[in-house]
């Protein structure tokens, strides 16, 4: 995977089974379970997810971008002048924080945990 790309998109929902029929019946797409609070959707042309978790989801489609170097970056974007929605944390499969750009959409910078990989 090539770093600093928008790699995945996280899908928030108060109703996990819902939108997982929804995108099934409507696209065709299958789901990887994480336990019961998240999704990875698969055959959907690039890699996400639908998240349920109402700690740490948003309210609308999260646009996230991998890096390998996730402290530098978040320092990197909070001196561009982005505002940091979520600090730095960890969660099954790596790290990530949110910020928001200059004109206010939310997005994401994630690291992968190597020793989660498939």
């Amino acid at each position: 995977m090539a770093y600093n790309q928008i790699a995945y998109v996280e899908l928030p929902t108060a109703d996990l089974q819902t939108l997982k029929r929804f995108y099934a019946q409507v696209f065709g797409w299958t789901f990887l379970e994480l336990g019961e609070d998240y999704a990875v959707f698969q055959n959907a042309g690039i890699d996400g997810g639908i998240n349920p978790n109402q700690n740490d989801r948003t309210g609308t489609p999260l646009v996230m971008i991998e890096t390998s170097h996730i402290e530098a970056m978040q320092q990197i974007v909070r001196d561009a002048g982005a505002t940091i929605t979520m600090p730095l944390f960890a969660y099954p499969g790596g790290s990530r924080f949110h910020f928001l750009d200059p004109s206010g959409n939310e997005l994401a910078v994630f690291q992968p945990d190597p020793s989660t990989a498939p």
